[in-house]
């Protein structure tokens, strides 16, 4: 067989692909980086399998998910499984089982590969690395800020620089409908010309003068942190989404106290992709580059359907965002040793940096056989010479 008829071989399905040097271990080291971060803050790491029962993997928050899942039987339980799309899900059903008599507020860290059935026009990949935190048990804007804020420091940390962050209230608009009595109708009109900026179809989407003027004040309040609370504060807004507002505005005061030159944004009405989150949310972006690189927020922790849930907040990096906003750090430089180097005589060389790369076969030209081996370096009578 030649190698031409072997190639269809290395085809795979859309939104799947290798990962290869120096790639793979660029992001191995990453995950390590945010994962000791996340110690560093007390926060204890768990692994959670692959594939589990369908019920637990899409019950509570999971159900947002239900149609990104792969599922497949299993031959031991004939029962169906889920192929884990999240791993956030994941923690949540770690703490309110297996965890559930351990001291409140509970740190859980995760990192690990997850799966969905299909991609998105901006992210096409349907395989990649989720990194994340969990803080579960507790509902205060301290949590909130927290959450936030060790996001943060695990981006620099990875080597992403000039970090903005943009907070949600994705619950804020249903919470002003219900509390101006607004139909189901008129709320998606609105929800609907939210979600296009549109102030024009927002004053078409009711009859009620006070409820279009709400509703494009939210929209109005987009914008710089500082500017847009301020025109919250305008609004009469009923009493629940005034809660959430103060909320926000306690969040936000306690981030500008930790990060004062943090860029913040808030955008009140979006709600797209933070379905399940009942609380202040936030995507976190770099400067040079707008695509999300990490997103967290409040949300129900457990199965709420079952009565079995906790309030929680947390976050996921997206691996393959962030190293393509990072700089890429140097390469390990390589060091070529012929046969017969001792195994020992490594050691020395790579506590100064190098990989040691031994040679198998004899070779009679070493410093051919070193650069055809991606060597950097010979050894070379007891000397790593540059080639």
């Amino acid at each position: 067989m030649t190698s031409n008829d072997n190639d269809h071989r290395g085809l795979l399905p859309a939104g799947l692909a290798d990962l290869l040097p120096p790639d793979a271990m660029r992001e191995a080291r990453a995950i390590d980086v945010a994962i000791e971060r996340f110690a560093a803050f007390g926060y204890e790491r768990v692994k959670p399998p692959m594939v589990e029962f369908e019920e637990s993997l899409l019950g509570g928050p999971g159900a947002a998910l239900a149609s990104q899942t792969f599922r497949l039987m299993d031959p031991v339980s004939q029962r169906m499984m889920g192929v884990r799309p999240d791993m956030t899900v994941q923690v949540a059903r770690i703490a309110v089982t297996r965890l559930k008599h351990e001291p409140r507020p509970l740190r859980l860290s995760y990192g690990g590969n997850v799966i969905r059935v299909r991609g998105s026009a901006l992210k096409p990949e349907r395989q990649f690395a989720q990194v994340g935190s969990e803080l579960i048990g507790v509902d205060s804007a301290e949590a909130d800020a927290e959450a936030v804020l060790l996001t943060v420091d695990a981006l620099r940390a990875i080597g992403v620089a000039d970090l903005s962050v943009d907070l949600n209230l994705p619950t804020l608009v249903a919470a002003v409908a219900a509390g101006l009595k607004q139909s189901a109708d008129a709320l998606h009109k609105l929800r609907r010309a939210l979600d296009r900026k549109d102030e024009g179809a927002i004053a078409k989407a009711s009859a009620d003068k006070k409820v279009t003027e709400m509703f494009a004040g939210l929209l109005r309040a987009a914008g710089p942190a500082d500017q847009g609370l301020a025109q919250l504060g305008r609004l009469k807004l009923p009493a629940a989404a005034a809660a959430e507002a103060a909320r926000l505005a306690e969040v936000v005061k306690l981030v500008q106290a930790a990060e004062p030159d943090l860029p913040l944004t808030i955008d009140p009405v979006e709600y797209r992709g933070l379905e399940y989150q009942t609380g202040v949310s936030f995507s976190v972006f770099a400067l040079r580059s707008r695509e999300e690189l990490a997103r967290g927020g409040r949300y129900s922790a457990g199965y709420p359907e079952d009565g079995v849930s906790e309030p929680a907040t947390g976050f996921t990096l997206y691996m393959g965002a962030v190293l393509a906003a990072s700089e890429a750090p140097p390469e390990r430089p390589r060091l070529y040793v012929g046969m017969g180097t001792p195994w020992r005589d490594a050691a020395p060389w790579q506590a100064k940096g190098y990989a040691v790369v031994r040679a198998v076969v004899a070779a009679p030209e070493p410093r051919a056989e070193a650069k055809r081996l991606r060597c950097s370096h010979a050894l070379i009578d007891g000397d790593a010479v540059p080639l």
